[in-house]
This record gives C-alpha cells, sequence and structure tokens, in this order.
C-alpha cells in the first residue's frame, strides 16, 4: 500500500476538500484525485462521497482514517529513529595528572581513529568509565589491570653538582631544595627523606615542577616518564631507593567499549615487551 497515497487520504479527510488536501500537499488536484481512486480500487470500498462544496467521508473512510493516521506516524517514527544513522558508542577515559605523555598518547591513539565512537577525555577524579592511575591511586572494588612500570628520578638543573654522578644516593640530597608536587601519588615512599629537603616550591603539575626546575630553583623528585627529554634538565636514577609505580587500568563494571580499550592496551603493553625481550 503506498504511503503517499494514505497521507492524501488523510488530508482529503481532514479537510474535506480535494482542492484543500492538494494544496495543503503541494501537488495537483488531479494526483490527490488520482492516489484516492487506485486506493479505493486496492481496498474495493469508496471513501468519499464528492459533493459540490467538498468531500464527505463514508463510513468505509471512517473506518480507514485512524488507521491510515497510525500507520503514517509509525512510518515518520521511523524515519526518525534512524535519521542521525547508527547510534555513537561512547567511552570516558579519567586520567591522573602524572603521566607518561608519549605512552598516554600511544594509547589514545588505538581509539581516536574509530569515528563511531565518541572519546571523551576527563581528570582522574571525576566520573568516566575507565581510568589511567598509579596502582596506588585504584579505589576499593575497582579492577586494576597494569600497563607499565615506572622508576623514580632525581631532575636537576644542568649546572647542579649531582649531574656528575651517574646515580644519586639518598644521602647525596640532605640539605637539597626540593621542588616538591602538590599530587605526587607516591608522596608516602619519600616521606622518610623529606626532612632532608628544603621545600622551595610545590608545583601544581609536573610540568610546572619540571619547569621550576630548569630555572633553577631546586631539584624535583618525579617519575621518569613524565621528564621531557629537550626539558633543560638532567636525571639520574636514585641508587639506595628503590621507589617505583606501576601504572594502569582501573575499573568498576566494564562495559562493552571498557572491555575492548583494556583488551587492546594490554596487547599493546605486552606487544612492546615483547620488543624489548626480541
Amino acid at each position: 500500500m503506498d504511503l503517499r497515497a494514505l497521507g492524501y487520504f488523510v488530508a482529503v479527510f481532514e479537510e474535506r476538500s480535494v482542492s484543500a488536501a492538494a494544496r495543503r500537499c503541494h501537488i495537483s488536484q488531479p494526483s490527490v484525485s488520482e492516489a484516492l481512486a487506485t486506493l479505493e480500487d486496492e481496498l474495493s470500498v469508496r471513501l468519499f462521497v464528492r459533493h459540490r462544496k467538498g468531500a464527505l467521508p463514508t463510513a468505509e473512510g471512517e473506518r480507514l482514517y485512524p488507521v491510515a493516521r497510525s500507520l503514517l506516524e509509525g512510518a515518520r517514527s521511523l524515519r526518525s529513529l534512524f535519521a542521525n544513522g547508527p547510534s555513537k558508542r561512547s567511552l570516558t577515559i579519567g586520567l591522573m595528572k602524572s603521566l607518561d605523555v608519549a605512552r598516554t598518547r600511544k594509547l589514545l591513539a588505538l581509539f581516536t581513529g574509530d569515528h563511531a565512537l565518541e572519546l571523551r577525555i576527563v581528570d582522574a577524579e571525576e566520573a568516566c568509565d575507565v581510568r589511567l592511575v598509579a596502582r596506588s591511586m585504584r579505589a576499593e572494588g575497582e579492577i586494576f589491570v597494569p600497563l607499565w612500570e615506572e622508576r623514580y628520578v632525581v631532575a636537576m638543573p644542568r649546572s647542579h653538582r649531582l649531574t656528575k654522578q651517574a646515580a644519586i644516593r639518598g644521602s647525596d640530597l640532605a640539605g637539597e631544595k626540593l621542588v616538591a608536587r602538590c599530587h605526587c601519588e607516591n608522596a608516602e615512599r619519600f616521606s622518610p627523606a623529606a626532612a632532608k629537603f628544603q621545600v622551595v616550591a610545590i608545583a601544581p603539575s609536573e610540568e610546572w615542577a619540571v619547569a621550576l626546575v630548569g630555572a633553577g630553583l631546586g631539584i624535583a623528585i618525579l617519575p621518569a616518564g613524565v621528564v621531557p627529554k629537550a626539558a633543560g634538565v638532567v636525571t639520574r636514577p636514585i641508587r639506595d631507593v628503590h621507589a617505583k609505580r606501576e601504572v594502569g587500568l582501573a575499573y568498576g563494571t566494564p562495559t562493552a567499549e571498557v572491555q575492548r580499550f583494556v583488551e587492546a592496551a594490554t596487547e599493546m603493553s605486552k606487544a612492546k615487551r615483547r620488543r624489548r625481550a626480541a
């Protein structure tokens, strides 16, 4: 059954006039009349009685009207349902403030080419589907999937006396001016040595910590991966303080998109370890 013919029928029924229905549907009057005739032949009934002032529906026309309206509304609903194409998938990832930018960029690149996925990045403390954080930041009830490990290093200005050493002992840092990090996820690991330092600044981000070190304010203890190679600072491992952090994905009940992200991230991490071992 032709939906357009049903549309013309509804227009004639509501306007009580073929000419008014033609104007409403923006087509010619003969086209409306032809569509009605075809519809009447198909149903083997007479739908209207035409008279000088317009058209009155027959009993059959009265019966057809609510059914026709329902069919037309259903067709409109179908069109609107698929008007914008397939619905987009979504994934919200929370990132902690101190991350290895190169590693994080490669991780996010796994999904940035997926145009059907709406990817959103927020702070790790905001509501999200999955978080990229240190293990020490895992909340109760969260699953944690490790991706990589990073050791902490001492970042120093290029002119610092300790840059001549290949590695730094904890005792070498006594009395040093320290640029502390206000959101250090592993601060408790360094608390025994904290009394040896003279805190000269508290950096709100890793970028500021590196910038203040480069400006000569003092040293900073940072995860190795967050210090850019061209930052104008020198890093050295800490010989007798074996502090490290494990970074990975933390999440609660996994959605399908979270599961895909975790599997892809885990495979990327394994591939990198295989390349190193080869």
